[in-house]
């Protein structure tokens, strides 16, 4: 009887067990805020753009539902999806005509993309407040 060799067969990969580095993440996070802006946030947008032209009183409501404390915490998601995805672009785009590519250039402008975000968002934050 004979033994067949063993073939190359690809390994399992835990996505989840893998330490990605900050570059890495910070494209995986611009995709995921791109997919998250697009989807549930467009709809959502054009709902509130509706409810603003459609009618005063409709305006109205809708002013006093975005006066709502909570709603103004919640919108601080988007908020950061938004600024996040917008400075990962930015990013992106620098890459992409070469500029950043060295390995500590891209840990900076990863660590600025995070740093930028979220300070972006804490100035609307207070802006909307």
């Amino acid at each position: 009887m004979k033994t067949e060799p063993q073939k190359n067969r690809p390994k399992f990969l835990n996505l989840f067990k893998i330490k990605q580095p900050l570059p890495a993440q910070i494209s995986i996070l611009h995709r995921i805020s791109g997919v998250l802006l697009f989807f549930p946030g467009i709809p959502l947008l054009l709902y509130g753009l509706h409810l603003s032209l459609a009618s005063p009183e409709s305006f109205a409501g809708l002013q006093a539902m975005m006066n709502n404390p909570l709603v103004k915490c919640a919108l601080l998601l988007p908020v950061w999806l938004f600024m996040h995805h917008l400075c990962a672009g930015i990013r992106h785009l620098a890459l992409d005509v070469h500029l950043g590519v060295s390995l500590e250039h891209a840990r900076f402008s990863s660590k600025l993309v995070l740093f930028m975000g979220g300070f972006l968002t804490i100035l609307v934050g207070i802006w909307l407040w």
